[in-house]
């Protein structure tokens, strides 16, 4: 988690505690305030000391407990605030992938340039149907969340309608793990090789592929995204981070820029990739 987030969390909690102690009808202690609201004891001491994140409705329930419903806009706002920078996936799956899908597809048509880097998967942009399934039905065992497999896959493959805009530019770079990964069948697996050999010499996509020998200046870690400069978007286990504020958007450009020093374009990408192929025993274009 970061500090940021942290730090946000915490002063929600010191509202919250504000709100306990100055209620109407009198200082509530926290088992009070919790039998009101139908909770556990601890919950309440775990929200002001900020080690839980409020729902919508914990501040609603909590609002009205203390009778101060009209507190409720204030400290939605509060959670609305740090949470769009630290997006829980439990929070976004709710309604499942295909919602997720919207949001970034809309930040993909505001912008005109998007560098990306992954290292274990194929980036979603330039997935093919079956590898976007596995990847869906994968990530939804692991959190648990709806299986709307088939509407998250529609969604993903609308998105890649961008990738034939002539106003748009991809650069994107892949790690060479992440075309041996074998989070799908391996025949999924190399029609997805194919698929991602066919968007080398486009005029929309520069495709780099890092080389299993490739030298390194950085280690290879998680995947990230930059959108004009003005966002970037990193997918960790628990979250989604959306990074918006300049100093860091320019350290991940530097780490773009550091990790391309390690790629290999045009036939030499395309050499990596059938290597890949061939590991799978698939013959090239099967």
């Amino acid at each position: 988690m970061s500090t940021d987030y942290r730090k946000a969390r915490e002063d929600l909690g010191v509202r919250l505690r504000e709100l306990r102690l100055w209620a109407p009808g009198g200082r509530l202690t926290g088992t009070q305030l919790a039998d009101r609201c139908g909770w556990h004891k601890t919950k309440v001491s775990k929200l002001e000391n900020g080690l839980q994140t409020a729902t919508p409705e914990d501040l609603k329930l909590w609002a009205e407990a203390t009778g101060q419903p009209e507190a409720y806009d204030e400290l939605l706002a509060r959670l609305r605030g740090f949470e769009s920078h630290v997006r829980s996936w439990r929070r976004q799956l709710a309604a499942g992938h295909e919602p997720v899908q919207r949001t970034i597809a809309a930040e993909y048509a505001r912008s005109a340039v998007i560098h990306g880097f992954e290292s274990a998967t194929i980036p979603g942009i330039l997935q093919n149907p079956d590898y976007a399934r596995s990847i869906f039905r994968r990530y939804a065992e692991l959190q648990r969340s709806k299986q709307d497999t088939e509407e998250a896959v529609r969604a993903r493959m609308q998105r890649q309608e961008m990738l034939y805009t002539s106003h748009k530019r991809f650069r994107i770079i892949v790690g060479h793990a992440a075309l041996r990964a074998l989070i799908c069948p391996p025949s999924v697996l190399g029609a997805q090789l194919n698929r991602l050999d066919g968007f080398i010499g486009t005029d929309t996509v520069q495709l780099g592929v890092i080389p299993p020998d490739a030298s390194l200046k950085l280690p290879p870690t998680g995947g990230f995204w930059i959108h004009d400069e003005r966002l970037v978007t990193v997918e960790t286990w628990h979250a989604e981070l959306w990074i918006d504020d300049a100093d860091s958007i320019a350290t991940y450009l530097r780490v773009w820029k550091t990790l391309q020093e390690s790629a290999v374009y045009g036939n030499d990408a395309h050499n990596v990739i059938n290597a890949a192929r061939r590991a799978l025993g698939l013959r090239e274009g099967a």
